[in-house]
């Protein structure tokens, strides 16, 4: 009955202030929770609002809005916003606008719609709802153990149970120290590609929510995950050159784990939890013999399981599982788009350089892997390696991913085996690895593929196009598209400065020139908010900012407060809040920002950055680097002391404005100051009277 007034007293409400049907003007749509749709995990307690407003007419504007937020469908519905009313607001703010409601608690499901007025105080239809869910949010929220298997790279983790009545809701939450691939009564769980993705995982790790009510069923049920190195146990880049000694992987930890928690609501009104404890089985006798994010994989088919991650499989001489330590780490949920794969090409043509070797020609250099559709006798291995360029006589050309010519670890081999389990026509595709290529060469065949033996599988994290461009010269075109490739290429949790050979680390200095270009070209703002999350995670004790980040060689040894690298630190933040309006990250950031600004200072006499400049790359890839007849060979470079000190000016300046849009007032003016005062001590430096530098 108090239900029944209380919807009865909003409808009486909503004839003052709501929206007529059938109204002209705007229309909200493409509502947002915190940049996403319909978000499953939202980690921040105030979560941000955002819609954009369409229309048919122009010079359209916002001038109101109102925002309802229920804990059911049923009372949104209803125009009953139980959780939050924001009642009619006069503005035209349409994007981060902070919600005011009831305090929101782990697992707790809002629903929400809006209407705005336009320009003439015409008010929209009410939009589509839309809907959040809340993460886990505190540490006694996860009961779920890490759990994994000695042995392999790629162990299988299974477990069976049993739901007694029908399934009204489940919810999974899953994590890895490593990589994972979850499986659910034989099908797989999501499209995420290499998750949980890379973070300082001694700091934070990331965790991915999945809706599975449609894959359980009443009965018996099956869950099944594959572990990977990845970036946690597997090799890294430039680990080569860190120092004498230093391992070629394992640096957050020796080997993958596994951590599930599917929360499960009966049809009946019970709930069951099912947890990644010691009840689950491993095989480390596994398909997947080894994979590196560097190197490649190996997958013998032979060993396949059919059935394994479904129930009735016999896993009588699987083993335990072991159950890993305390995590330290802060498991948050993963606030950037995932890895997916975006996108499938066919091969533009083969040829056969030397009999037996296939290369393959995508047309392009794209990032991803091979899918191989093959047939053949038990026990053929197919070798796939992949390459950008060819050499004079049609092979691919590998020199450039430095692997070392003696077998000796190192490089990056880009080389993928399968070994066929024979029979019928097969397929084979990587889980734990990528590649950046242009030409594939196949061999180990006994006969002759068929340009439909590959298929191109291109992934990069899945940001939307912001922008297009299109004109009349087919070179410019093919110019910007080019960049746009460039950008996916180099897109997989971090921006990275290559796909191919052994670095792939997240350079801060290749971001921060590319940054603004990335953000006309895609949306970034999920994207560069985790990454500015992994440069606060590696900054040094002292205040530096790193080279690249994640960090996994100590930033307080080495890799870290390099000019106009370190200064990114300053920069990508400063670069979300002008493009996409983000206050927050600004809030979030500053303390660490001014943390780096004053470093510089303490290392800048007479306020001239002389001091500790890390590994000082200085004016990078200038042009007396390059190699062309007739080109000089000196007078490109700018001075080390002038591009330090002119960054130092720079991240003074926009700390100076950061300070400003958040409202710390003494700080903008502190750091205005020290700003001016900086290009004064440069240019009684560094500038002649006639101008020069």
């Amino acid at each position: 009955m108090k239900l029944r007034r209380a919807i009865l007293a909003s409808m009486v409400a909503q004839t003052l202030i709501s929206p007529a049907s059938g109204t002209v003007g705007v229309m909200p749509t493409h509502l947002r929770c915190e940049y996403a749709v319909n978000p499953l995990a939202v980690d921040v307690v105030r979560p941000r609002l955002s819609w954009v407003l369409v229309s048919e007419e122009r010079a359209q504007a916002q001038t109101a809005y109102r925002v309802l937020v229920a804990s059911s469908e049923a009372k949104l519905a209803a125009g009953l916003g139980d959780l939050w009313d924001s009642g009619r607001l006069p503005s035209d703010k349409s994007i981060h606008v902070v919600y005011g409601g009831k305090p929101l608690r782990s697992r707790m499901r809002a629903y929400w719609k809006m209407c705005a007025w336009g320009k003439n105080g015409k008010a929209s239809a009410w939009s589509q709802p839309a809907a959040w869910q809340m993460g886990l949010l505190d540490s006694g929220d996860w009961r779920a153990k890490w759990i994994g298997a000695a042995g392999d790279s790629s162990p299988m983790l299974r477990k069976t149970f049993s739901l007694a009545s029908p399934i009204k809701r489940a919810t999974v939450y899953a994590s890895a120290l490593g990589l994972y691939e979850l499986r659910l009564n034989g099908k797989r769980v999501g499209d995420h590609i290499l998750a949980p993705e890379w973070t300082d995982y001694h700091k934070r790790v990331q965790y991915q929510t999945y809706d599975v009510t449609q894959m359980l069923q009443r009965g018996d049920n099956a869950v099944g995950a594959i572990l990977g190195d990845g970036w946690y146990a597997g090799r890294v880049g430039i680990s080569h050159i860190v120092g004498p000694g230093t391992p070629l992987r394992g640096f957050y930890g020796p080997r993958p784990w596994f951590l599930f928690q599917m929360e499960i609501e009966l049809a009946d009104g019970s709930q069951r939890v099912i947890l990644s404890d010691p009840t689950w089985k491993a095989s480390t006798d596994a398909p997947i013999r080894s994979s590196c994010m560097l190197d490649g994989e190996v997958y013998d088919a032979r060993k396949d399981m059919p059935g394994w991650d479904k129930s009735g499989f016999d896993d009588s001489d699987w083993k335990p599982v072991d159950v890993g330590p305390r995590l330290d780490a802060r498991l948050v949920s993963q606030p950037n788009e995932p890895i997916r794969i975006v996108r499938e090409l066919k091969p533009i043509g083969m040829t056969e350089p030397t009999p037996g070797s296939f290369v393959f020609d995508f047309g392009q250099n794209i990032v991803g892997w091979c899918r191989l559709n093959v047939r053949g006798v038990a026990g053929t291995t197919v070798t796939l390696r992949h390459a950008e360029v060819l050499d004079a006589d049609g092979n691919i050309y590998t020199d450039n991913l430095r692997v070392p010519k003696d077998g000796k670890p190192g490089g990056a081999r880009q080389t993928d085996k399968y070994t066929l389990r024979g029979g019928a026509e097969e397929v084979f595709e990587p889980r734990f690895t990528y590649h950046g290529f242009r030409y594939v060469e196949l061999q180990g065949l006994p006969h002759k593929p068929s340009l439909d033996s590959l298929v191109g599988c291109v992934i990069h994290s899945a940001t939307s196009r912001a922008s297009t461009f299109e004109c009349s010269d087919p070179m410019h075109n093919k110019l910007m598209e080019n960049i746009v490739w460039t950008q996916r290429g180099n897109m997989h949790s971090t921006p990275t400065d290559c796909p191919q050979r052994d670095e792939r680390m997240g350079w801060l200095g290749d971001a921060q020139i590319f940054s603004q270009t990335a953000c006309f070209n895609m949306d970034m703002a999920r994207f560069f908010t985790k990454w500015s999350q992994d440069i606060r995670d590696a900054q040094a004790d002292d205040g530096r900012y790193p080279d690249f980040a994640p960090h996994p060689f100590d930033p307080n040894a080495r890799f870290s407060g390099a000019p106009a690298w370190a200064d990114a630190g300053v920069i990508i933040p400063w670069r979300v809040y002008v493009n996409y309006g983000d206050v927050r990250i600004l809030e979030e950031h500053f303390e660490s920002a001014k943390r780096w600004v004053e470093f510089v200072r303490s290392q800048s006499p007479e306020l001239i950055w002389t001091g500790n400049r890390g590994n000082d790359y200085g004016d990078w890839l200038n042009g007396n680097t390059l190699i062309l007849n007739d080109w000089p060979r000196s007078g490109a470079e700018i001075p080390k002391e002038v591009l330090a000190t002119a960054f130092f000016a720079h991240s003074a300046e926009l700390l100076s404005r950061m300070a400003a849009v958040i409202g710390r007032d003494d700080d903008a003016r502190r750091y205005a100051s020290l700003a001016g005062s900086i290009k004064t001590a440069f240019n009684r430096a560094f500038v002649k009277p006639d101008g020069r530098v």
